[in-house]
């Protein structure tokens, strides 16, 4: 959860809801540099999940977030509004990920296998209880692990597509590549996961790898101390 005032800016979140990317970007070029935390906010939940699904680690998952923010707000004039804010955002945080891997020289097994032993029978009951709650954290736990098991290049479609809710149009804009192979990846993705495992994962995928505040808050922090130079 977001507070409604920041603590790094003060600034009121709500005031700014419903105001598009754009207009934050040209506030933002026009000296008003403590509304870039409004992006950061509205975008951090994204670029995690996406570089966690190239690094599947959390602490570099970071690193790259603030890396991907230095980087858009040096190089925010240069976006021309061709694309969603959004996307252009995306794809930066996908480039940083990918750059960080090479460098690393990372190898990925082409087909490895999935481990889904520990999820467990999906109970009937909505009421929240302790029960309930313990096997949500298994079942996103199974998930998260899941999904981490997936070949990158499907890994990544996947997260875009369904954790996070993106058309076959964003996702492709995000990654660079054609609709076709999208849903294409996609489906691969899907058929790797095991069906038990596709089923149970409908209740807890928006879920997943989430981004808590005191982490948002962290990487806001980190964010403006590396930018407060140029400001």
């Amino acid at each position: 959860m977001i507070p409604s005032t920041t603590p790094f800016t003060g600034l009121k979140l709500a005031a700014w809801d419903g105001i598009p990317d754009e207009e934050v970007v040209k506030q933002v070029l026009a000296g008003e540099t403590a509304l870039y935390e409004i992006l950061m906010r509205r975008y951090n939940q994204r670029l995690y999940r996406v570089a966690r699904s190239i690094l599947r680690d959390d602490g570099d998952a970071e690193d790259v977030m603030q890396g991907a923010y230095v980087r858009a707000y040096e190089h925010l004039s240069q976006f021309a509004g061709e694309a969603k804010f959004s996307t252009w955002l995306t794809k930066i945080a996908v480039y940083e990920a990918l750059g960080r891997v090479r460098r690393r020289g990372r190898t990925e097994n082409l087909d490895p296998g999935l481990d889904a032993e520990h999820v467990m029978a999906k109970t009937k009951s909505d009421t929240p209880d302790p029960e309930r709650q313990a096997y949500d954290r298994e079942l996103r736990s199974a998930l998260e692990h899941a999904i981490d098991t997936l070949p990158e290049i499907y890994r990544l479609v996947f997260v875009l597509r369904t954790v996070e809710g993106l058309s076959v149009a964003e996702t492709a804009g995000c990654l660079d590549i054609e609709a076709e192979a999208v849903k294409t990846r996609l489906h691969r993705a899907r058929s790797l996961l095991r069906k038990d495992l596709q089923q149970r994962a409908g209740i807890v995928t928006a879920q997943a790898f989430p981004f808590h505040l005191s982490r948002c808050d962290r990487v806001v922090a980190a964010v403006f101390r590396r930018i407060a130079p140029t400001v």
